[in-house]
C-alpha cells in the first residue's frame, strides 16, 4: 500500500500567492521608464493583476495611449524578511506580462472587489481621471497587467510556474501576521530560538540564529556566519492550519513535552 507524501515546504505557487500578499514592494518596469513604485497588486480571478501607478505619471500616460494592445511591463515584488538581517530580501517574483489601461467606468466596481479582500488605504487615492487627491496625497491611476510568466526567485534558486497553477493555489493562512510573530519571537521569546537552534546540523550552530520565516509547513532559520548566510528550514510533523495547531508543532520542534502549554497542578 502506497502513502501520500507530505509536504514539508510550501509549493512555489504558495510562496508566490505568500509573497503577494506580503511583499513590502513593488515596481513596474517598462521600456523607457524608470521602474514606479506600486502599494497596490492584486492577483484577480482571472489571473491578471490590478496596480495602481501614479496617475499624473509618464507611465500612466503611456499605458492609456498604448490603446488596446497594452505595452510590454514586468512586476517585480520583494518579499523582505521582517527582522533587520544581513540580507534582508527572502525572495523575488518577477510578472511578465502586457499593461491595460482600466477604463474609467470599471473603475469604481474593481476598487470595490480589490477591497474586499486587500483593504489597501492607496485604495482611496484612485480616481477616476480629477488631478487632485485628498490630504495631499498621490493620486493614483488603476491599470491591469495580463499575466504571461511568473518566476520566483530565493536562496534556493529559480523556478517559473504556471498561472493555472499560481491560481489554484492559496496564500500561506499565516502570512499576514508571520511579520510580528517573528519580531515578537526574536525580541521576546528569545530561548525559542535557541531550543530550535538545538535542531540544526552542528557545523551551523555556532553563527548567529535568526528567525527568518514561519508557515504551515515549518519554521525557518537564518544563520548569519563568517563564511555567509546559510537558511535551513525546520518541518513541521504534518502542515497545520490554525494557530492552536501552530503552537503545538512549534513546541514539538523544541522537544517540550507540554504540548498545549504549562498547567496548574492540581491539589
Amino acid at each position: 500500500m502506497t502513502t501520500s507524501k507530505t509536504l514539508v515546504a510550501p509549493t512555489t505557487a504558495e510562496r508566490i500567492r505568500s509573497a503577494c500578499a506580503r511583499a513590502g514592494g513593488a515596481m513596474v518596469a517598462v521600456e523607457g521608464v524608470e521602474p514606479t513604485p506600486t502599494p497596490v497588486h492584486h492577483l484577480l480571478d482571472d489571473g491578471s493583476f490590478a496596480i495602481t501607478v501614479p496617475a499624473n505619471g509618464r507611465l500612466a500616460a503611456m499605458v492609456v495611449a498604448s490603446g488596446s494592445a497594452g505595452m510590454q511591463a514586468v512586476l517585480e515584488m520583494t518579499d523582505y524578511a521582517p527582522l533587520p538581517l544581513r540580507e534582508p530580501v527572502r525572495s523575488l517574483v518577477w510578472l511578465s506580462g502586457r499593461l491595460h489601461h482600466v477604463p474609467t467606468r470599471d473603475v469604481s466596481g474593481l476598487l470595490d472587489l480589490i477591497a474586499t479582500a486587500n483593504p489597501n488605504p492607496a485604495l482611496l487615492q484612485v480616481n477616476t481621471g480629477t488631478d487632485d487627491a485628498s490630504n495631499g496625497d498621490t493620486p493614483y491611476a488603476l491599470v491591469r497587467l495580463e499575466i504571461e510568466s511568473v518566476v520566483v526567485a530565493d536562496s534556493t534558486g529559480a523556478e517559473s510556474v504556471g498561472l493555472s497553477t499560481l491560481l489554484e493555489a492559496e496564500p500561506d493562512p499565516f502570512c499576514t501576521l508571520e511579520s510580528c510573530w517573528l519580531q515578537h519571537l526574536e525580541s521576546a521569546h528569545r530561548e525559542v530560538v535557541d531550543r530550535l537552534a538545538e535542531r540544526l546540523p552542528t557545523p551551523l550552530r555556532g553563527g548567529r540564529v535568526r528567525p527568518l520565516g514561519l508557515d504551515r509547513y515549518g519554521v525557518q532559520l537564518r544563520v548569519e556566519d563568517v563564511d555567509g548566510d546559510h537558511d535551513v528550514r525546520l518541518p513541521f510533523a504534518k502542515p497545520v492550519d490554525d494557530v492552536t495547531g501552530l503552537s503545538q508543532a512549534i513546541r514539538v520542534l523544541m522537544g517540550c513535552p507540554f504540548l498545549n502549554g504549562l498547567r496548574a497542578r492540581r491539589i
